[in-house]
């Protein structure tokens, strides 16, 4: 345990070493290429029932008197070929029923693996307009182009890879807004240690001083990888200096209110970054060397004036809309509330012949919905949560699922969101196997075959239709052939 602490330490120590290599920095290294993934059903669908044997329900030998008495054994024989004909009866029924759930997961696992691919070729369509954006020197492609590839390095799990980016071409100069980790990404325990008196294992803390240092450093090395990452990129000549804000979404604890400070703000030509030698350097020490303006108590989130307006679309000349979603008057699932997303999961698992309830909004353990199956092979408690997400729904989601199913007892469980899960995600599902996961184009496939809606997603932050390379927060990225960024 003590282990596993000191290596994600040391992990969240070297995110800036590690960042400076490996890391796409051209358009064709954002391409995906499809592979399909093998359908590996439960145990419990592809183990047939053991057929009953007339032998093990034919009447014993009867004595020499019953024998005699012909009603008798005629009576034996008709009583065990009735319980072995019940017996032949269900094991038929239970078989049926088997073979036909089978083949449910096999026609769902098609329609996965058909959207996945969908999703791929569309991703990959974003990706050749994104570079014909930037053949034409479009700023709005040259952006677009520059969030890709800055979005798709690897981070730690925790740390979320989303950036808005404009690009500024009277200067050559790209502007960048980061997303950071709250203090919460910094494990509180230190170690683990064994008492002997009381013969059990017990957390010793982390100071206060110590998560401080841990996270200022985090913080730093997180903006110095954001520039190093942006001035990588190919073509060099498009891009002379780079202004990063690195901002942390957090709620005010005095007004409840959500907030977005800016924690670090910075701006580096290519020539003052090129001088930099980031292997041996102090991340903060680095960021006063640039001049940067950064907040006296990050931990505390006490935010500092950034250096341009984190607002970049007055930077941008055109913003991208969905205009499928604005414009054909179908049900938008991003622009129902929580509570009514939530009524409509309800409706689709009652439609597709279970029963099902919507928790309350608060104190349901991380549950949004609990349905009943009465499938005598799949049947059981089913544990229901729904990500109403615009982005890729990080891997935590689904840990979590999986301990809520354990503390509920449920014999399954069902991740819904109206975006996307990462390769991390289906792996620890497969692992796992009695979870479900149901995607975007999943489920207004199966809204529009149980309840007749033809809905649309809506505008994601990375849509469907032209998912962009985003990688999980709290996740690791996945490779090249995992499912569309």
């Amino acid at each position: 345990m003590t282990s596993a602490l000191e290596a994600r330490v040391a992990e969240l120590e070297s995110v800036l070493v590690d960042g400076l290599a490996g890391n796409p920095v051209h358009v064709d290294q954002l391409r995906h290429s499809y592979r399909p993934w093998s359908f590996v059903p439960d145990r419990a669908l592809v183990t047939p029932a053991e057929a009953p044997a007339w032998d093990d329900y034919a009447p014993p030998d009867l004595s020499w008197a019953a024998r005699l008495l012909v009603g008798g054994r005629r009576r034996a024989a008709t009583q065990a070929r009735a319980r072995f004909d019940r017996a032949l009866r269900s094991y038929r029924d239970h078989e049926a029923l088997r073979q036909a759930a089978l083949a449910e997961a096999e026609r769902r696992h098609a329609v996965a693996e058909a959207t996945r691919r969908e999703q791929i070729d569309r991703h990959n369509a974003l990706v050749d307009q994104v570079e014909l954006g930037l053949d034409t020197g479009d700023p709005r492609g040259i952006a677009d182009y520059y969030e890709l590839l800055i979005q798709a390095a690897r981070l730690p799990d925790g740390v979320s890879p989303e950036v808005d980016v404009a690009y500024r071409p009277d200067g050559r100069r790209l502007l960048v807004v980061r997303e950071l980790p709250t203090t919460e990404i910094i494990p509180v325990v230190r170690e683990y240690q064994y008492v002997r008196a009381l013969d059990k294992v017990a957390p010793r803390l982390r100071t206060a001083k110590e998560i401080r240092r841990l996270y200022s450093g985090l913080v730093a090395q997180l903006v110095l990888r954001t520039l190093h990452a942006a001035l990588e990129v190919q073509p060099p000549g498009l891009v002379d200096e780079v202004a990063v804000n690195a901002h942390v979404t957090t709620r005010n604890r005095a007004t409840g209110r959500a907030e977005h400070p800016c924690l670090v703000s910075v701006t580096a030509s290519r020539e003052q970054f090129a001088g930099l030698v980031l292997t041996r350097l102090d991340p903060r020490e680095c960021l006063r060397h640039l001049d940067a303006v950064v907040s006296p108590h990050p931990w505390d989130l006490e935010a500092v004036r950034p250096i341009f307006d984190p607002d970049l679309s007055r930077y941008r000349v055109v913003d991208p809309i969905d205009a499928a979603a604005v414009l054909d008057g179908r049900p938008v699932l991003l622009q129902l509330r929580p509570a009514e997303f939530e009524h409509l999961l309800r409706q689709l698992f009652e439609a597709m012949g279970m029963r099902s309830w919507v928790t309350q909004a608060s104190g349901d353990d991380g549950v949004d919905g609990v349905a009943v199956n009465a499938d005598p092979i799949m049947g059981g408690v089913c544990v229901v949560q729904a990500k109403r997400y615009r982005k890729v729904v990080p891997p935590d989601a689904v840990r979590a699922l999986a301990g809520v199913m354990d503390d509920k007892r449920a014999g399954r469980g069902v991740l819904v969101t109206t975006s996307w899960f990462g390769r991390a995600t289906h792996e620890f599902a497969a692992r796992h196997g009695r979870i479900q996961l149901i995607e975007g184009g999943q489920l207004t496939h199966l809204l529009a075959e149980h309840l007749g809606l033809q809905v649309t997603v809506g505008p994601l932050d990375r849509p469907l239709p032209k998912q962009r390379g985003a990688k999980q927060p709290g996740a690791k990225q996945p490779d090249a052939d995992s499912a569309p960024l």
